[in-house]
C-alpha cells in the first residue's frame, strides 16, 4: 500500500486522534497556570507506558514510516522530551529495572536487587500520590512483587504480573485489595492486550465519581514481541515497501556479550533485508495499532469533563533494535535500546514544544510530584525536570549507562563512547553523534580524536565513582 492509502484505511478503523473529541481533549490541555494550592483541586494524571517502543517511532517525531495519529497530537500539544534515556540494566530483562527505576525515582546502582523487589524505604511515585489523596489505578504489565504492587495502587483492573506473552491471551488478575493475587485468580484476557488495557481505564474513567483527583497508570504490553497486531492494521505496512534502517548489518561486527540471548534468536544469522524488513513491519503495526488504543482512552477522559485539569504522560521502558547493528533486542547501550519517548501535555506545560536537555525515565517521578504540588520523598535520586519545562535550562551535561557486567557508555552533546569487556577481551567504540546519530563509523582509532576519547574515560569513571558502580566489569580495567 503507498503510505497515502494507510492514512485513508487508518481512518476507516476508528483512529480516535482524528475525531473533534480526542483534538478538544488536548488542545484544552495547556493552561497558563499550574493548579496548586488548598483551594482547588490537584491535576489528575494519566500515564501510558509502552514495552519496547524505541523513541524514533513516533510520526511528529520525524518518522515518516509510521502512522501514530494520538501520539502526534499529544506532541502537538506538549512537550516532548528529546534526549529521554533510561540508564540500562544489570539483567538481561530491561524493562524491569527500568520500571523500578520509574516507579522509585532510583538509579540503577540505587535499586536493590535486580529491580524486581521495591523496597518500602524506597516510596514509589503511586504510593506517594495515593498517601496525598489521589486515587491510584493500574491496569496492564506490572513487572515488580506483588507487594510493592499493594502499597502503590487504591484499585485497578486486567492487571498482568509478568513480562512477556501472546497478547490475545494475557493472564491477568481483578484487583485484589488484600494484595495476594493468588494464581487461581488468573484468567486470560478475551481480546488483543491494548484493547484489553484500554477498555479497562475507559471504564474506570467513565465510572469514577470521587472528588479526589486521579492517577490512572496504563501498561502496555505492546509493542513488545510477539508483535501480534489485528489483521487490519498489519495490511497497513506491506514488508517490501519498508525501508531498512541505514545502520542495519546482517551480523554485529564483534562479541557484545550478548549475542544468543532470546531477543536475538528471534531471527536467523545472518540478518537478511527481507527478514528484518518483516519484523519492521509487525513492529510498526503493533505500534498503529496500540496508538488507536491510546486514542480511545484520550476521547473517554474528554467525555468525562477532566480532560482540562489532567497531565498526560506517554514513555517507553526502552528502545529495540530489530536490526539495526545487526541486533534485534535492546541488551545493548546503543541509542536505539537506550532513547525513549518521553512525552507530557496539560496543565501548565507548554503545547507544542521540544526540550532537548539530558533526562532519565527516573526523572519523571519527582517531575509529577512537582506538577501536582506533592513533596518529593528522600528516597528520590531523579532530577526534577518542571524548570526544562519552563526554562529550557539542563541538567546533566553527560549520561551514564550500562548493561550487566560486559558494556558501560557515556554520552555529551556530542560524542558517545561504550565500552565493552567480554571474556576478558575489551572493545571500544566512539561515535560522534552529530555527524553519525545512526553509530555506524567508531573514531577510536583515529587520533584526531584522542581528546575525546580521554575525556569520556575520565568522565565514565566519574559516573562510576558517583553511582558507586562496584561490578566486576572495571576490574583492570582502566589499569
Amino acid at each position: 500500500m503507498s503510505r497515502q492509502t494507510r492514512r485513508e484505511f487508518l481512518k476507516t478503523v476508528g483512529s480516535a486522534a482524528t475525531s473533534a473529541g480526542t483534538l478538544s481533549i488536548l488542545s484544552g490541555c495547556a493552561s497558563t497556570g499550574q493548579v496548586t494550592g488548598a483551594e482547588r483541586k490537584r491535576p489528575n494524571i494519566l500515564f501510558f507506558f509502552t514495552d519496547d517502543q524505541r523513541f524514533d517511532t513516533i510520526g511528529a517525531l520525524g518518522n515518516d514510516h509510521i502512522i501514530t495519529p494520538n501520539i502526534d497530537s499529544l506532541v502537538r500539544n506538549g512537550t516532548t522530551f528529546t534526549n529521554a534515556y533510561i540508564m540500562g540494566s544489570m539483567s538481561g530483562a530491561v524493562c524491569v529495572p527500568s520500571r523500578a527505576m520509574l516507579m522509585s525515582g532510583r538509579t540503577l546502582f540505587g535499586l536493590e536487587g535486580r529491580g524486581n523487589t521495591i523496597p518500602e524505604k524506597h516510596v514509589t511515585l503511586p504510593e506517594v500520590l495515593r498517601k496525598a489523596g489521589y486515587t491510584t489505578f493500574h491496569t496492564g504489565k506490572w513487572h515488580q512483587d506483588k507487594k510493592t504492587f499493594a502499597r502503590c495502587f487504591s484499585t485497578g483492573a486486567k492487571i498482568f504480573f509478568g513480562g512477556m506473552g501472546n497478547h490475545w491471551n494475557v493472564p491477568v488478575n481483578d484487583f485484589d485489595p488484600t494484595g495476594n493475587y493468588p494464581r487461581n485468580r488468573r484468567y486470560k484476557g478475551d481480546k488483543h492486550s491494548s484493547e484489553l488495557f484500554s477498555d479497562a481505564a475507559i471504564d474506570f474513567l467513565r465510572d469514577y465519581k470521587d472528588n479526589k483527583p486521579f492517577f490512572v497508570y496504563v501498561a502496555y504490553t505492546a509493542p513488545h514481541d510477539p508483535r501480534q497486531a489485528p489483521e487490519k492494521y498489519r495490511q497497513m505496512y506491506n514488508p517490501e515497501e519498508i525501508v531498512l534502517p541505514k545502520n542495519f548489518l546482517p551480523e554485529h561486527p564483534f562479541d557484545n556479550g550478548e549475542m544468543r540471548i532470546r531477543d536475538e534468536k528471534l531471527a536467523p544469522w545472518p540478518r537478511t533485508p527481507k527478514e528484518i524488513r518483516r519484523h519492521i513491519a509487525d513492529y510498526y503495526a503493533i505500534i498503529t495499532h496500540m496508538d488507536a488504543q491510546i486514542g480511545r482512552v484520550l476521547s473517554a477522559l474528554n467525555e468525562t469533563g477532566q480532560a482540562k485539569n489532567t497531565i498526560i504522560v506517554l514513555a517507553g521502558d526502552n528502545g529495540l533494535a530489530v536490526g539495526r547493528h545487526g541486533l534485534l533486542g535492546k541488551q545493548n547501550l546503543y541509542e536505539h535500546s537506550v532513547h525513549v519517548p518521553l512525552i507530557m501535555s496539560g496543565p501548565s506545560i507548554p503545547k507544542g514544544q521540544k526540550r532537548d536537555a539530558f533526562c532519565y525515565l527516573l526523572d519523571v517521578f519527582p517531575t509529577l510530584c512537582d506538577l501536582a504540588g506533592v513533596p518529593i520523598p528522600g528516597s528520590v535520586e531523579g532530577r526534577n525536570l518542571a524548570g526544562i519545562i519552563s526554562r529550557k535550562r539542563k541538567i546533566r551535561d553527560t549520561l551514564f549507562f550500562a548493561y550487566k557486567d560486559i558494556q558501560r557508555g557515556v554520552r555529551d552533546e556530542r560524542y558517545k563512547l561504550i565500552e565493552y569487556k567480554v571474556k576478558d577481551k575489551r572493545t571500544t567504540q566512539l561515535f560522534d553523534l552529530q555527524a553519525d546519530p545512526w553509530e555506524i563509523k567508531n573514531l577510536t582509532d583515529n587520533p584526531r580524536y584522542a581528546a575525546q576519547l580521554k575525556r569520556l574515560r575520565k568522565e565514565l569513571l566519574r559516573w562510576k565513582d558517583k553511582l558507586g558502580d562496584s561490578s566486576k566489569f572495571w576490574q583492570g580495567f582502566y589499569s
